[in-house]
């Protein structure tokens, strides 16, 4: 439950939530639809997941511009790298410290 209240601060403007309901299930639909080619043996089709993978993300990243954070995917790459991210947006910064939450 944790995770669902800081997806939720993360994704606040509606655009950006509204990019994100159309942008993740494409993401996983690219996953499986890879999946099935592959079972399939159709290689000639890589076109196909790989669409649906590059527009999801990109919708998603176009949510993460609007909200000004960065993509859950990247933090996880920048803490890595020991670089700077933002998870919650500056704008929404006065919602998260005027909560319990953190």
């Amino acid at each position: 439950m944790q995770w669902w209240t800081h997806w939720k601060l993360r994704h606040q403007n509606p655009l950006s939530l509204w990019l994100h309901v159309v942008g993740i299930p494409l993401t996983l639909a690219a996953v499986g639809l890879a999946v099935v080619q592959l079972i399939d043996g159709r290689w000639d089709l890589w076109w196909r997941p790989a669409g649906l993978l590059v527009a999801g993300y990109v919708l998603q990243w176009v949510g993460h511009r609007i909200e000004g954070n960065t993509m859950g995917e990247l933090i996880l790459v920048f803490k890595w790298l020991g670089r700077p991210y933002v998870a919650i947006s500056q704008k929404y910064q006065e919602r998260v410290s005027g909560s319990n939450e953190r």
